[in-house]
């Protein structure tokens, strides 16, 4: 299975990538992965001008197709007031304007990294809602490294639960099929079967 982990540090060493490694190295343990890593800071003046052009350059061009072509996402962001930073939003811009359906369906694990506990919000009012409205399938336990959690208890099993829950959403019989519309249900055949229970 391919894994592409995208990391948006702008700093190296960056705290950014080192999650992003370690939550990869997770997954790893729960399946048998191939890993590629995205930075997206290499490519922030590609992004530049695929934003300002709707071309994306070769580099930019090839994230995006490792993207398209993953079988499960690994995410993860430093947090710039209170958010996402705009590279790494302007990344996923540039894959969803190449193809809009480009994660539908697709397993994304959600991570962030900042100087303080108090911007773990972010992970539920920033990145779900940005992955759900590109219509990937969110893993439930997102993971948020502020600086004091480094070498103290609890991340470590955070990051283990987040790469198992991945690991298991890669597995195509546990992926939820988008492909196929649901059927449409007239709501008086609603109404009847209620009626029959």
């Amino acid at each position: 299975m391919r894994l592409v982990v995208v990391s948006a540090g702008l700093s190296t060493p960056s705290s950014t990538r080192l999650l992003a490694d370690r939550l990869a190295a997770a997954t790893g343990l729960h399946a048998e992965v191939e890993t590629e890593v995205v930075e997206v800071r290499d490519l922030a003046v590609e992004i530049a001008h695929s934003l300002t052009t709707g071309f994306p350059g070769p580099a930019l061009g090839a994230a995006i197709e490792a993207v398209r072509e993953a079988d499960g996402l690994i995410v993860v962001t430093p947090v710039f007031s209170a958010s996402y930073s705009g590279l790494f939003k302007s990344f996923f811009d540039a894959v969803s304007g190449a193809d809009k359906d480009a994660l539908a369906g697709k397993p994304v694990l959600v991570a962030a990294t900042g100087g303080s506990a108090r911007h773990s919000l972010v992970l539920d009012h920033a990145l779900r809602p940005l992955f759900a409205s590109l219509r990937a399938v969110v893993v439930p336990t997102g993971v948020y490294a502020a600086s004091e959690d480094w070498g103290a208890e609890g991340l470590a099993g955070r990051i283990d639960r987040a790469g198992a829950e991945l690991a298991r959403l890669m597995r195509p019989a546990e992926r939820p099929d988008r492909s196929a519309p649901e059927p449409v249900v007239p709501f008086a055949e609603q109404l009847a079967a209620l009626g029959q229970r």
